[in-house]
């Protein structure tokens, strides 16, 4: 899996009580998304690198 580094990230939002908490829940929740699909992905690439390969190295006339 390859490393994602955010080099600058600027946010704002204008909310009622703490917004740390606010921020950190919406953080949450859409990286969790987006590391979902990522895995999806990364699954999907790896089943197909399976089936590419099947039948390789059989010995064939």
């Amino acid at each position: 899996m390859p490393k994602v580094t955010i080099h600058h990230l600027e946010v704002r939002f204008q909310v009622e009580g703490d917004d740390g908490a606010v921020f950190t829940r919406l953080f949450n929740k859409h990286i969790q998304a987006w590391a979902k699909l990522y895995e999806a992905e990364c699954a999907r690439v790896q089943h197909t690198k399976g089936e590419r390969s099947f039948g390789d190295g059989e010995d064939q006339p």
